[in-house]
């Protein structure tokens, strides 16, 4: 299934600057940035349950907010990009 994670870090102190650096970090174990503090991640249900637990775990929730989109597994239907697209299919095959 494909999950969209948005996220904002407060990062008015050095505490702040290193969580956002850890939740993006995170963010890349499971998929790829196509904006600023938005990640595409195609996971399996149990992947899902990891990234969001250890996310919750990098973040205050007292000053930072995570959010998580679950457009499930038909969400090439659901997608509409305008404009540039820095991103990569995910589900293609790759050459490397």
């Amino acid at each position: 299934m494909l999950v969209l994670v948005t996220y904002d870090v407060n990062i008015t102190s050095a505490d702040g600057a290193k969580r956002l650096r850890k939740v993006a970090r995170e963010c890349l174990n499971y998929g790829q940035r196509v904006q600023n503090s938005v990640f595409e991640c195609i996971v399996t249900e149990a992947q899902y349950t990891l990234l969001k637990y250890h996310l919750t775990n990098i973040i205050n929730q007292q000053l930072d907010s995570l959010r998580f989109y679950r457009l499930g597994k038909n969400w090439k239907n659901q997608l509409e990009i305008v404009g540039k697209q820095t991103s990569y299919d995910m589900t293609s095959e790759l050459i490397v």
